[in-house]
């Protein structure tokens, strides 16, 4: 149960029903909410999906977790926007992926991916309160760089009319991971054909600063990993 700050107290793990538990490879699901916090905290993008006039869509865009609310960018012409506005707010299901590794087995059928997943499912509202909308517009800010809210200007008002953010409280969600080698069957290990993982990671370079800047480089910037 959800209290009214949009944590689930008292709880390890998350709700697990048919929803939230796949029908293939159940033993790489968890609903662990320190291992869901951990993938959803690793990423960048989600992809936000829902029901407009009768058909699936999905959309891809930013995203910032704060305890446990979801927090999802968006225009305030949007089609999810506009769903969340309501008063009953929009059925949604976000996903987040994180590939690791791309293994290589010396079948095709065989092939698959390392990843981390994470798929929550339940009810997107509007924030309308301005407290928690600077809550979460900063969020947003310091997911893609911690301490990088503090040191911007903050929004204006045309631009807070043109922005707006939906939240959807974590409770029906889990994650999926594969971390493991490549194993190929008995009858083709002897086959002359290479197998094994490879490894894929994110890596960041050197900031480059714009033509015009003339601020140094921000202490959280020297070291970004």
């Amino acid at each position: 149960m959800s209290d009214a700050a949009g944590d689930v107290t008292g709880h390890t793990a998350y709700t697990r029903n048919t929803r939230t538990t796949p029908t293939r490879y159940r033993d790489r699901a968890t609903w662990e909410r320190e291992a869901i916090h951990a993938i959803l905290d690793s990423a960048y993008v989600c992809h936000l999906g829902f029901v407009a006039d009768g058909a699936p869509v999905v959309l891809p865009t930013i995203y910032a977790r704060v305890g446990d609310r979801l927090y999802v960018h968006g225009s305030t012409g949007s089609r999810p926007i506009r769903g969340a506005a309501a008063e009953e707010g929009l059925p949604v299901c976000v996903t987040v992926t994180l590939v690791d590794g791309l293994v290589l087995t010396k079948s095709a059928f065989n092939h698959s991916v390392n990843f981390r997943s994470v798929v929550a499912h339940g009810i997107a509202q509007q924030v309308t309160d301005p407290e928690e909308l600077a809550v979460a517009l900063d969020a947003l800010v310091d997911h893609a760089v911690p301490g990088r809210s503090g040191d911007v200007r903050k929004p204006n008002s045309k631009e807070l009319a043109a922005t707006a953010v939906v939240r959807l409280v974590l409770d029906e969600v889990s994650a999926k991971s594969r971390d493991d080698s490549a194993h190929d069957d008995e009858d083709d290990r002897d086959l002359p054909h290479w197998s094994g993982v490879v490894p894929v990671t994110t890596v960041y370079g050197a900031p480059v600063p714009e033509t015009s800047n003339t601020a140094p480089l921000p202490d959280y910037l020297h070291d970004f990993r």
